[in-house]
């Protein structure tokens, strides 16, 4: 006879959002958003406030997620929308080779999109990328609810921070969705297996296209304006990779700001109520106790810090990300009511997620399990391959970032300078901690990377002049979606013109 008896090995429920920074948090101090499902999660186990996305950009950032590999070692650090997951053990396939059942609800932004990557089945939403063929379940809902195509009806922008509140019925929201979904799949769930469960909301990345209800809570609440470092005054003197990016967002004005701050405030305050549903769901089906939970962000976003907006930089709320850590009940390897200030990347997701199950890391693996005794003490990161290209050391307190075109480097210490407001290059009294950082730095360097250092002097690229162009499609404007675009399945909307 089988023996069904339910397996006891741990739940795991992997949350992840997509473009939220690590100080977006009541829980590290933030005194305007509202996340209080997300406090009480920190306080049951462990936050990590020094953790980053090694390449600040979604599709790469998934990549490490999933594999626990860095970018050298899964083959992307710029964006390639068309490039398949690398020959390597997945998350999903880890757990599902353990004997757990897998399921993702949400964004995978993976090539083919219908690539399961080891997960028995996914409930996808692809943001409208129509272009690569696949069918997104998120679009067939909004249809079967007699609203087909109308996913951009609001006209809002994916690239943009022009913001309105959501066209459609509550339910109809993709961050409602996305929890109906993990929510009845844990219902649905295999009694007899433990489950792997990854539920990936792709908010607050823009659109901001908050539900009513949630514009109204921060109605009266100030958001602050951005902050700005003394060496981010002058717009003709920053890196070439920060000239090319300002032309998009600099004519905002003060109030334009806070409109685009309290609709990305809540928007998370939306994902944080809605994960509520999930928490209660596994409390209802008698599983809380024995499940492991992970929240984090792929990376963060710049929000007008330094005149900067979005992602794909090394500043604190463009790469270092929320991770909260929850064990199961009595588990002391992850305690509660803690912080721990170990330098974290996301390479560690995976490793720190089959420690704690109980299941084997493969040999694969280069991160490092968040609940060991062992730490590191540098982290590198790198994005880009072109004339934006942006590489980063940090040593768990002090940080460079390098920029090749024009050979710039800037150092911050985030000790004393959290905000990163002065540039700490050439000062004599960090000398050594600059040159110990260029060292690991350069150390790093391949792929052509390493043509930027010539006999020990730095010399980098060409420093180039930034002439604005135009920006006829609106930073990739998605339109009607019924009937379904045009497709090319090569990653571009086929041209009509």
């Amino acid at each position: 006879m089988p023996d069904n008896r339910p397996d006891s090995s741990p739940n795991v429920l992997m949350i992840c959002t997509d473009h939220w920074p690590g100080s977006l948090l009541g829980a590290a101090g933030h005194e305007s958003i509202q996340t209080p499902t997300l406090d009480q999660l920190a306080r049951n186990g462990c936050r990590f406030p020094r953790t980053y996305s090694e390449c600040p950009v979604c599709i790469p950032a998934r990549r490490t997620l999933m594999t626990g590999t860095p970018p050298r070692t899964h083959g992307d650090r710029e964006f390639n929308e068309t490039l398949g997951m690398p020959d390597i053990p997945s998350l999903a396939q880890c757990f599902r080779d353990a004997g757990y059942q897998a399921f993702a609800a949400g964004k995978l932004h993976v090539y083919p999109q219908r690539d399961r990557i080891g997960f028995d089945d996914v409930a996808l939403h692809e943001e409208g990328r129509t272009q690569f063929d696949a069918v997104d379940d998120y679009e067939l809902f909004l249809g079967d609810q007699g609203h087909a195509g109308q996913m951009f009806a609001h006209g809002m922008n994916n690239n943009d921070y022009l913001n309105r509140p959501w066209h459609l019925p509550e339910h109809c929201h993709v961050t409602n969705w996305t929890t109906q979904q993990m929510a009845r799949q844990i219902q649905r769930r295999d009694p007899g297996k433990p489950g792997f469960w990854y539920l990936s909301y792709c908010h607050p990345h823009p659109p901001l296209t908050p539900l009513q209800c949630y514009v109204d809570m921060y109605r009266d609440v100030d958001p602050g304006l951005p902050y700005h470092g003394s060496w981010a005054a002058e717009e003709s003197s920053l890196p070439y990779a920060l000239r090319v990016r300002g032309d998009t967002w600099d004519s905002f004005s003060p109030d334009q700001i806070r409109s685009a701050r309290r609709a990305f405030y809540a928007m998370c305050t939306h994902i944080d109520h809605q994960l509520r549903i999930v928490l209660g769901t596994l409390r209802e089906e008698r599983l809380l106790d024995n499940t492991i939970i992970l929240f984090t962000s792929d990376h963060g976003d710049m929000l007008g810090n330094h005149g900067q907006w979005a992602k794909r930089l090394y500043y604190e709320n463009s790469a270092q990300v929320p991770m909260i850590l929850v064990g199961r009940a009595n588990d002391d390897r992850v305690g509660d009511h803690c912080v721990d200030h170990r330098l974290v990347g996301w390479q560690d997701v995976m490793p720190t997620l089959l420690d704690l199950a109980g299941v084997p890391i493969p040999d694969s693996v280069e991160g490092m399990s968040m609940v060991r005794s062992q730490t590191r003490n540098r982290l590198y990161g790198e994005v880009g391959n072109g004339p934006t290209a942006t590489r980063m050391m940090h040593d768990g307190r002090h940080k460079l970032i390098y920029y090749p075109v024009g050979n710039r480097a800037q150092l911050f210490d985030l000790e004393k300078d959290p905000q990163e407001l002065t540039d700490l290059i050439g000062a004599s009294a960090y000398a050594d901690v600059e040159a110990s950082l260029r060292a690991s730095l350069a150390a790093e360097f391949y792929g052509g990377d390493e043509d930027w250092v010539q006999d020990g002097s730095w010399v980098g690229l060409p420093d180039r002049e930034y002439v604005p162009g135009p920006n006829r499609g609106l930073t990739g404007q998605r339109g009607s979606h019924w009937p379904v675009p045009p497709q090319s399945g090569q990653g571009g909307v086929l041209s009509l013109t």
